[in-house]
């Protein structure tokens, strides 16, 4: 059975900082990463969607957590066809013509060479990149596909879908050998189930190396309503338990399962993230940390 790692999708997330989840003493930069790095053996960086990441950070995560933790780094926006303002570029880049495939090969460049210390330093989980609900199954998405996988070429990735028609029954399970032929790991999804854009609960495995589970929060206000809006929710223990076989299954075929709480509502995600990780143990990689 592989390795489970149970996680949030921020530790640096206003709203959690602002909780009093971290405590005194431990409310700087470094403070905060190692704190959580004593709780969770996994993260998602966030910030990298909002804007490219630097060397000096990968090189300070690294430093700040133990052998053996992992980053799952969200692409930058631009990379996966979400709008960006020009202000988040480089200077230097900021006449270019976003839709210029030559600049999405300079940002893939920087953004990779931002984080190969991290990856050197053996703390890279995979590169998330998520997709909007806009990107439709088809052929444009498809070549789009493979095309930021050849960009991406010997990097880990994960590839999450915010259209729900990638995974409708009729769909799936082209969908997922169309991952498997590009060599990245499907994420899975827990979300609210009575929204036109619901995606299913399913569990593919399309990476015997990895495969990831983003838990988005069951509101309603999904793509309606503001950010505290659309991941405002407390999961229940027996809403937790519907995962118990899935992460099992998963981690039956793939060789590391990563968690990842993105309720972030002032501590909900990192409670969450503690309350599934006693449901799974001792299936669970723990750090023997209180907390």
């Amino acid at each position: 059975m592989g390795d489970i790692l149970i996680g949030t999708c921020s530790w640096t997330d206003k709203a959690l900082v602002g909780s009093g989840w971290y405590p005194p003493g431990r409310r700087d930069a470094e403070g905060r990463l190692r704190h959580y790095a004593e709780r969770f053996p996994v993260v998602e960086v966030d910030a990298t969607y909002y804007a490219l990441p630097s060397a000096r950070n990968s090189l300070l995560w690294a430093e700040r957590t133990p052998a053996g933790f992992r980053f799952d780094v969200k692409a930058f926006s631009l990379l996966t066809g979400h709008p960006t303002r020009t202000a988040t570029l480089p200077a230097d880049l900021r006449d270019r013509d976003t839709g210029d495939p030559g600049l999405l090969d300079e940002i893939w460049h920087r953004f990779s060479e931002a984080l190969r210390p991290l990856r050197e330093a053996d703390r890279l989980g995979t590169l998330l990149f998520q997709f909007p609900p806009w990107f439709a199954p088809g052929a444009r998405a498809e070549a789009a596909l493979h095309r930021t996988r050849r960009r991406a070429e010997g990097w880990p990735v994960a590839v999450e879908f915010r259209h729900p028609d990638w995974w409708r029954e009729a769909r799936r399970d082209r969908t997922a050998a169309l991952l498997a032929d590009l060599d990245a790991a499907a994420v899975a999804v827990d979300m609210a189930q009575d929204l036109p854009t619901s995606i299913p609960p399913l569990t593919p495995v399309t990476s015997g190396d990895l495969a990831v589970v983003r838990f988005h929060g069951r509101s309603d206000a999904w793509g309606t309503g503001t950010k505290e809006d659309r991941f405002r929710h407390t999961y229940e223990p027996d809403e937790l338990m519907e995962w118990r076989p899935r992460l099992h299954s998963l981690a039956d075929r793939a060789a590391q399962v990563h968690v990842l709480f993105n309720n972030c509502c002032a501590d909900a995600a990192v409670r969450a993230a503690e309350t599934m990780r006693d449901l799974m143990c001792p299936a669970t990689h723990r750090r023997g940390a209180t907390g």
